[in-house]
């Protein structure tokens, strides 16, 4: 690992430029916001009618980004599940885009594509089996007994809670997760996976992409997808990251780097993610992230040394190449209220969430990001549908300065019934031994 990251680079500052970002259920609010924060134009596209009033106030809105494409300077796509296409159309109308192709949307949104694709670059892959019938997977657990992962394709990934990680070595635990899905869940998983359980250190490492080639340094980051500290309770989008930067190691060379000819290919614009579980057998891809992570994105802009607006628009236009980053390491802390991790319960909602004041008990907004808020008469005010507020970001040149900082931070906010993990980055202190051990944090 290399914790004094210093590329140089030439070019410089942009003159101010127009950005438009198109989103179906406002997740690029905080980024958008730190355009305009950087003197830039936005404008905003919210597809969810349930969403469309989060950033209101901090960012412009429209309701017909393509009506808009003759005005933006470059276009912004935050997710996958079609955008690809979007994408892709925005080119052919001669746009700078931060955005997919439908190729690199399904190695998303297809579990089973993105993992064919691992293994036709010759990167080794887990063994699974896909199925569209709970009663094909039950069967085959039962003649094939043994500890698993359910994992839903399609929209159903989005739905954290549906992601079970068997912990009995017959699998018989699985088995009774299946048996409840096929009664409560048949409509909205219609395909999902079954992934053998293998033990070891679970790391993400990503980069961005230039549409020609990989941009450094690149991204090894930790997520924390459980609610409560340690580890306990239901499996949530994210409830924080920690993360620092690096030229290309063992785990990026042997995975994403063999990609690189084909992301040229397709001309992709953007960041691309991909979780391992690595042990001292080798490295094992999980899946994807075609596209930005949420609340990555924002962690990532902390650190790195240039405008994020200066930074997106060079990506897409492709004449980034390398850029500076601080050097140790960022935590990002997402502070949540109820209803989630269990979805948009309008009464729920309407209790515990809208319309509640963020209060600041200090004007200090240093390293604070929006998630589901919006700006209503100076103050700012829960809205949307999922029970996300904010990231509260961290930053030290060990992991425990970096936890110092960000936890000190949060206690200048103030949000009725909100919650949040206390360990972000207490993993590191065990995993990192086990990764320089066994060689994968090594630059090559």
């Amino acid at each position: 690992m290399n914790n004094n990251i210093e590329l140089k680079t030439t070019e410089k500052t942009i003159e101010k430029k127009k950005f438009l970002f198109v989103s179906y259920d406002a997740l690029i609010s905080d980024i958008a916001w730190q355009v305009i924060k950087e003197g830039h134009e936005a404008k905003y596209y919210i597809e969810s009618k349930m969403e469309n009033d989060i950033a209101d106030g901090f960012v412009p809105k429209t309701d017909d980004w393509e009506k808009e494409l003759d005005w933006a300077d470059i276009v912004i796509f935050d997710d996958v599940l079609g955008m690809g296409k979007m994408a892709q159309k925005a080119r052919k109308k001669g746009k700078l885009v931060i955005g997919g192709t439908p190729y690199s949307d399904m190695l998303e949104d297809d579990r089973s594509f993105g993992q064919e694709e691992l293994k036709r670059f010759g990167i080794p892959i887990i063994p699974y089996q896909s199925f569209t019938s709970f009663d094909e997977a039950i069967s085959y657990v039962q003649q094939n007994p043994a500890r698993y992962v359910i994992k839903p394709s399609g929209e159903a990934q989005n739905i954290k809670l549906f992601l079970f990680v068997g912990a009995e070595d017959d699998g018989k635990d699985v088995i009774q997760v299946l048996t409840a899905y096929k009664k409560i869940a048949k409509k909205e998983i219609q395909v999902f996976q079954l992934q053998r359980w293998v033990n070891g250190v679970e790391v993400a490492v990503g980069a961005f992409f230039n549409g020609k080639e990989f941009v450094y340094p690149i991204n090894v980051n930790f997520e924390h997808k459980k609610l409560f500290p340690r580890n306990i309770g239901p499996s949530t989008g994210e409830m924080g990251t920690s993360m620092f930067w690096s030229m290309p190691n063992r785990i990026f060379n042997l995975t994403l780097k063999k990609m690189e000819a084909k992301l040229a290919e397709e001309g992709y614009t953007g960041y691309i993610d991909l979780s391992c579980i690595v042990n001292n057998n080798g490295i094992y891809p999980l899946e994807f992230t075609a596209r930005f992570g949420y609340p990555t994105i924002s962690i990532q802009q902390e650190g790195i040394l240039m405008p994020i607006s200066e930074f997106l628009y060079k990506l897409a236009e492709g004449t980034l190449t390398k850029f500076r980053t601080r050097s140790g390491f960022q935590i990002g802390v997402r502070i949540v209220a109820p209803p989630f991790p269990y979805g948009s319960d309008i009464k729920i909602l309407d209790k515990h969430f809208r319309e509640k004041v963020v209060i600041f008990k200090k004007p200090n907004f240093e390293g604070v990001h929006i998630e589901d808020v919006k700006l209503v008469d100076g103050e700012w005010v829960l809205t949307g549908t999922s029970g996300v507020s904010l990231i509260i970001v961290g930053l030290g040149q060990t992991m425990k300065q970096a936890q110092h900082q960000v936890y000190q931070r949060i206690t200048n906010v103030l949000i009725p019934d909100m919650y949040y993990r206390t360990d972000i980055g207490d993993r590191w202190f065990e995993d990192s031994d086990k990764l320089h051990n066994w060689g994968y944090l090594r630059e090559a």
